[in-house]
């Protein structure tokens, strides 16, 4: 049943914090980002239109502005200053860190001669219809110029990125704003399992779900990502909700090797493959936080 895949024509591909950067310094793991737009830039050759949907800028904005001893664990945070500080310093890292992050990205794809640009998004541009309706229009016309968004949440402004981890919510947004057919969220394990397989030896790898249900949200309880990435097992079947509701299709693979993303648009069994399962009154809206 995977052969459905291969006929999807639009391509959503989310990566995280911890799979972009080095877990030592929080710095730009130059070497996998080269390959991941390597891998979108050749899905872009063969016909599909992609977007890419990337956190990493509060990371680097950390390391850049050298004041991760100080402010910043990796998990957010601080024994020196309270909750209003923390969020201050994390939003000013993100300012630096996705100047950073971009210009390697242009740098990256430019050497394949591929079309990119920035998209940076807020909880307001999903909910209010008439924002909702631009953006969906942005996507279109930078897909028929032939550009690769990087889309990510706008930490700057807004919180939202922080609190729905690791903008697995944002790139369900994403897809089911543009109409995707095909979501690839890129972790740090192989899929969905029954269980904690760092923690338990006899969970059972699931390959693929029909249905979400309440059976599936038990087996996602208990995960919650790396110490550079704030998002979670959890938070993918939050973010597998949204896009099946939409229509969208949903992979959830292993990011530590990057070639699972043609692997999984050629229709190959990686990862933990999850259905839609349409909703004729899908609205954005109700699967929000506040």
């Amino acid at each position: 049943m995977r052969e459905t895949i291969k006929n999807c024509k639009k391509i959503v591909v989310k990566i995280g914090s911890s799979s972009i950067t080095h877990k030592e310094t929080g710095g730009a793991d130059l070497i996998r980002l080269e390959k991941l737009v390597r891998e979108l830039t050749d899905l872009h050759s063969a016909g599909h239109d992609v977007i890419l949907v990337s956190s990493g800028a509060i990371s680097v904005g950390v390391k850049a502005a050298n004041i991760k001893d100080i402010y910043y664990d990796g998990k957010g945070k601080s024994e020196n200053d309270g909750p209003d500080e923390k969020l201050k310093i994390k939003q000013a890292c993100a300012a630096i860190g996705q100047a950073r992050l971009m210009m390697i990205y242009q740098k990256l794809f430019g050497e394949y001669n591929q079309l990119t640009a920035q998209v940076l998004m807020t909880k307001n541009t999903v909910i209010e219809d008439l924002n909702r309706f631009n953006a969906r229009n942005t996507f279109d016309e930078l897909m028929k110029l032939g550009v690769i968004p990087v889309v990510n949440e706008n930490d700057t402004l807004s919180t939202f990125e922080i609190e729905f981890g690791d903008n697995d919510t944002l790139s369900a947004i994403v897809a089911a704003i543009t109409e995707a057919d095909l979501l690839i969220l890129l972790s740090d394990i192989d899929g969905l399992y029954t269980d904690d397989p760092n923690k338990n030896s006899e969970a059972k790898f699931i390959p693929e779900i029909e249905q979400l249900d309440a059976a599936i949200e038990d087996y996602a309880k208990g995960s919650t990502g790396s110490s550079v990435g704030t998002g979670g097992m959890s938070t993918k079947i939050a973010a597998a909700k949204i896009a099946s509701a939409a229509g969208t299709q949903m992979v959830i693979a292993n990011a530590n090797d990057l070639g699972n993303i043609h692997r999984i648009a050629a229709g190959e069994k990686v990862g933990t493959w999850i259905h839609a399962c349409r909703n004729k009154d899908f609205f954005i809206g109700d699967y929000l936080k506040g």
